[in-house]
């Protein structure tokens, strides 16, 4: 198999609030024989908030990011499901719209960039899937997660809308019934839960606005994983993350049930499975206990 090498946008959240997620990332492209070239120039990608309040500039924002991995001739890949959702949708819009794409590059121009569209956009899962295989990964696993029941939670920005995942990530992922995480935790040789809220929104775009609304989505999700004896959850989302495991203890008050669930991140449970200390996966990080993993 050819060498795989991504300029990987991390997107801010991964570098902040969350930093075990790309202390992960970095470790299981490490043991896999990825090189990951980090876009340390790119920035925030307006988050859904930003897209909002002014479209035009967001684009011009996403745009700047994807010229950075243009720039290295390489794919950028993602690791965050709203990160991979602006950038797909920019580059889907620019790549199809050329009036659009010089009124962006005419404001990318004043900083020395020019958006071509070369490089494609996808999420770190996909690109295990797709590129490296799973196949491959199972062979590599040291530690097998037989032991444990996992939820997957695909959370709702990855997975839709459909034609635009498939465009990017060159697969089809139907977003009623999501398998690729599913089939993930399998080639780890975890048993995957089935459950109704794995393809639900985890409420963090709500949690400003509306946040008692925020605090349902949450709860229902960590409880129907719960009712179906799941041990874990796994998410490709930092932000669904900072959800589903910082805010267990006011979840738990709003749904008036006790909550104990353990959440990791995509590459964490991989690394896991990859025999990767629990130190450099950043498994210190995460708020709910994961000792027992």
């Amino acid at each position: 198999m050819a060498e795989l090498k991504y300029a990987l946008y991390t997107g801010c959240t991964a570098r902040e609030s969350t930093p075990e997620l790309l202390m992960s990332t970095l470790a299981v492209a490490e043991k896999l024989g990825i090189e990951l070239v980090l876009l340390d120039e790119a920035s925030c990608c307006g988050a859904s908030h930003l897209q909002d309040f002014d479209d035009f500039l967001s684009l011009v924002l996403n745009a700047r990011n994807i010229c950075y991995a243009e720039k290295l001739e390489l794919p950028m890949i993602t690791i965050c499901n709203t990160c991979q959702l602006n950038t797909a949708m920019t580059k889907e819009r620019l790549d199809n719209d050329d009036d659009l794409k010089s009124q962006v590059n005419e404001k990318l121009a004043e900083v020395g960039l020019e958006y071509k569209g070369t490089s494609s956009v996808r999420h770190f899962l996909y690109a295990l899937i797709e590129d490296y295989g799973l196949d491959k990964l199972a062979e590599k696993v040291e530690k097998p997660l037989s032991d444990f029941n996992v939820a997957a939670f695909y959370g709702c920005h990855n997975i839709r809308p459909s034609h635009l995942h498939t465009e990017q990530n060159g697969s089809e992922e139907n977003p009623y019934n999501p398998t690729s995480l599913d089939r993930l935790i399998e080639a780890l040789q975890g048993k995957s839960v089935d459950y109704e809220s794995k393809n639900k929104c985890c409420g963090f775009h709500a949690d400003l606005q509306a946040p008692k609304t925020a605090n349902r989505l949450t709860g229902t999700a960590l409880l129907d994983a719960m009712d179906n004896d799941a041990d874990m959850m796994v998410t490709p989302c930092p932000l669904c993350h900072l959800n589903m495991d910082v805010k267990q203890h006011a979840v738990a008050k709003e749904m008036g049930r006790d909550i104990a669930m353990p959440v990791l991140h995509l590459p964490q449970l991989i690394g896991l499975a990859l025999g990767i200390e629990p130190q450099k996966l950043g498994l210190q990080h995460n708020v709910a206990d994961v000792t027992f993993v």
